[in-house]
């Protein structure tokens, strides 16, 4: 059976993990010092959050299998879609050993599709991004990455609307 993910930047991980424990009446099955993970079955998705200097708000969807023949089946599904995906293969993200492949949708929307095969003490890499949303790789195809390397964090002054 498949599962959705989730994966949001937030700006404080200790009150996100706050929130979303409260939410779904659930602490993290993974907790680190920079994410945090819910593999919940009501509802059935996989939710993640990371601090790691990306822009807050939701960085990209998915759908996780839970065996390789599921996986196959999306991927077969992805061949056939409109778009161009980037096989990624086997590779280290958010703590964990997986197989997989991205496709952006129509308006731009990060898909990873994979299979997680196992823990990582790292966490880990994934395909190039500029600025936090899509780019293109060296053959072209329109491309997302689940582990950007932190964006340097921007200070804007206070606001004085209400003062």
């Amino acid at each position: 059976m498949k599962r959705l993910h989730v994966h949001i930047a937030v700006d404080d991980l200790s009150r996100s993990v706050a929130f979303y424990s409260t939410l779904f009446a659930a602490p993290p099955s993974v907790m680190k010092d920079d994410y945090a993970k819910w593999m919940l079955d009501d509802p059935r998705v996989n939710l993640a959050i990371s601090a790691r200097g990306a822009a807050p708000g939701v960085e990209h969807l998915g759908i996780q299998t839970e065996t390789g023949e599921e996986l196959a089946e999306v991927y077969e599904r992805l061949s056939r879609a409109d778009a161009p995906v980037l096989e990624e293969g086997a590779t280290v993200c958010c703590y964990a050993k997986s197989e997989k492949s991205w496709v952006s949708d129509p308006a731009g929307v990060p898909w990873e599709v994979f299979h997680t095969v196992g823990e990582s003490a790292v966490y880990g890499g994934g395909p190039e991004v500029e600025g936090g949303r899509l780019a293109a790789s060296p053959t072209g195809m329109a491309v997302a990455a689940c582990c950007p390397a932190p964006a340097p964090k921007v200070e804007t002054p206070a606001s004085s609307c209400c003062g």
